[in-house]
């Protein structure tokens, strides 16, 4: 049975937090199986449905726990810190499935979610593809990358861009259509995040109802309060901050345990590595790092939260905060987990040891557009009043 949460918001941010963590032997039995098979194993995906949490973000009213946007961050951060192949797929999953439930029309939810049921989805943001207006919809064609948790989905949504007889079309629509409608193909050949089936799909001239179709950047919300008024950046950022800051904390985590029983240095000279003063203000000043790194898109996201909960999207200076802060958090993220990986020695070369596993993931998630360092451009040019500034630029 799928689990529902309460409305209180404290008593759903902890009941929230406590199904991430009663996933935790499922997370970690699975996470080698998801490092060789190159996605989640269905157990893995079978117990995150069945907790409700693909379900975190969305609507109220289609079942979901509505989850405000702080709240948000920290349930993957928490799920990151874990397994961050399973984080990252409960980011993407919950994210794609909540824009479904949020803008799709009456007619669309009641087929997508048979008997009540939210279905297991995956996304893809950029519109890779093009989409000839016809009769009832669109004939859609293209090629997506990395979309994450493809292989276990039910429905995949993604972007692509109206042909309207121009060589640089300038609408853009969303859609939903059935995973089977698709061709996956089998090329997440990776270093980082191996575990999230971010493989490539494609289709070709596929008929979209019109139905299972929603506006692009300024669409408007049909369900799910103000979470869908934070705009891209910001329903992005608490996942991607939340990711980075979860495997950061994991490296640590190891690191410290490692430290206080690895010795290293040659005959007559070896000391444990926590004995190390080089170590004891890598793990304090790591340790600030990362709580001032949450604070700083904790307190963005709150002032962007507080912006829609009166129903106003946040301007553009902010959202290019958000996404700033999501970058900024990434690359403290990296920084960390590269210096508890030299602390590990040759220990953490091993693939069975997860010090290697988070090295790979945090800059596989590092790569993600999102939290590029164009983000801190965008920021800058805000900063310096150009005209032309954009969050997404």
């Amino acid at each position: 049975m799928i689990a529902t949460f309460p409305e209180q918001r404290e008593a759903k941010r902890r009941a929230l937090l406590d199904a991430v963590e009663g996933l935790r032997g499922v997370f970690l039995a699975g996470a080698d199986d998801a490092e060789e098979a190159g996605t989640l194993p269905q157990a893995t995906v079978d117990a995150i449905y069945e907790s409700g949490l693909f379900s975190f973000k969305t609507a109220a009213v289609l079942g979901g726990a509505e989850a405000d946007a702080m709240i948000q961050l920290e349930v993957i951060e928490a799920a990151s810190r874990i397994e961050p192949s399973a984080g990252w797929c409960l980011m993407i999953g919950a994210g794609t499935l909540s824009g479904m439930a949020a803008f799709l029309c009456d007619e669309a939810i009641d087929e997508i979610f048979v008997d009540g049921k939210a279905p297991k989805a995956a996304g893809v943001a950029f519109p890779s593809g093009q989409a000839t207006p016809v009769e009832g919809g669109y004939r859609v064609t293209g090629r997506w990358a990395f979309a994450s948790g493809i292989r276990h989905s039910e429905w995949v949504a993604f972007a692509a861009m109206v042909a309207d007889g121009t060589p640089e079309p300038s609408q853009m629509v969303r859609m939903a259509v059935p995973t089977s409608q698709v061709q996956i193909h089998d090329n997440w050949h990776v270093v980082g995040l191996r575990g999230t089936g971010s493989c490539e799909f494609s289709v070709s001239g596929v008929f979209v109802p019109q139905r299972f179709t929603w506006g692009g950047a300024d669409a408007r919300p049909l369900r799910g309060g103000p979470n869908f008024l934070l705009g891209r950046p910001g329903m992005q950022t608490t996942g991607h901050c939340g990711f980075a800051l979860g495997v950061g904390r994991r490296a640590l985590d190891e690191v410290t345990e490692l430290a206080q029983n690895k010795k290293r240095g040659y005959k007559g000279t070896q000391a444990l590595v926590a004995d190390r003063g080089s170590f004891q203000r890598f793990l304090g000043e790591s340790d600030l790092r990362l709580r001032a790194a949450k604070a700083l898109c904790m307190e963005t996201i709150e002032e962007a939260w507080e912006s829609v909960c009166q129903g106003i999207t946040p301007p553009p200076p902010l959202q290019v905060r958000l996404r700033a802060s999501g970058t900024y958090s990434t690359e403290e993220a990296s920084d960390i987990v590269s210096q508890a990986f030299r602390f590990g020695g040759g220990t953490a070369m091993y693939n069975s040891h997860i010090l290697q596993k988070c090295l790979r993931d945090i800059h596989g998630g590092a790569q993600h557009n999102m939290v590029s360092d164009r983000a801190y451009e965008n920021h800058g040019q805000f900063m310096l009043g150009f005209p032309g500034a954009d969050p997404m630029g």
